[in-house]
């Protein structure tokens, strides 16, 4: 249990910077202003439930996506971590959210818990990178047991799910205690952290493409 436990940390320390709650309760107080607290309750667990559908899925079709269109491990953390230095200097110098300007219209409503709330605000295209990298390598890891990599995602994506979950439910909490001063803070210091990965990922993509073809260099030395 000490295995699965380690993985499900480790998990949820690569997703939960990614996902950044802080920026999502953000928004969702935005786009759920003038709605009843069972209204956002329910848009709040629609929002998690997406959520946690999109990275489940990502995870499980991942590797035969990259498969389908040829892709690399090291281009996808290359490009993975140039989105991620995106997304995180966004973060870092955000721009004012506009509130929509099209109406209050009961459909309009409903549909933000998938988006923008679940993609991309949630579960973007760098949330989507990292699955599809972890779900091509961590399948072949000897870290942990066979028991922990097939047990560990699911209950990492359920898990970071419930953390979404709970807090939109206490948004207005959230808000009251930190205020948007506060927000802006968390966000801001998730967005360095985003930055600093995307950073690592496009070294070790590098790093893994230079070693590749010295290694290819030094069999054709070997074998001419």
């Amino acid at each position: 249990m000490g295995d699965l436990f380690d993985a499900v940390l480790l998990g949820l320390l690569a997703l939960l910077p990614l996902i950044n709650p802080p920026t999502t309760v953000a928004l969702f107080l935005t786009l759920s202003r003038g709605l009843t607290r069972e209204e956002k309750n329910k848009l709040g667990f629609l929002t998690a439930l997406n959520v946690f559908l999109i990275m489940i899925l990502t995870y499980y079709i991942g590797e035969l996506i990259m498969d389908v269109f040829n892709i690399s491990i090291p281009g996808l953390r290359i490009a993975g971590g140039g989105i991620l230095i995106i997304i995180g200097a966004k973060m870092l110098f955000p721009q004012p959210v506009q509130p929509s300007a099209s109406g209050n219209g009961e459909a309009e409503r409903a549909s933000f818990a998938f988006v923008p709330l679940a993609m991309p605000s949630t579960a973007g295209p760098g949330t989507i990178a990292l699955i599809i990298s972890a779900s091509a390598t961590i399948k072949h890891s000897t870290n942990f047991p066979h028991w922990v990599i097939l047990t560990a995602p699911p209950l990492i994506f359920l898990s970071t799910a419930l953390i979404l979950w709970g807090c939109l439910r206490a948004s207005d909490l959230i808000m009251r205690i930190t205020g948007p001063s506060g927000i802006d803070a968390v966000s801001r210091i998730m967005g360095f952290l985003l930055v600093c990965m995307g950073v690592q990922f496009a070294i070790n993509g590098s790093i893994e493409i230079v070693q590749t073809l010295i290694n290819n260099n030094v069999q054709l030395l070997r074998h001419p």
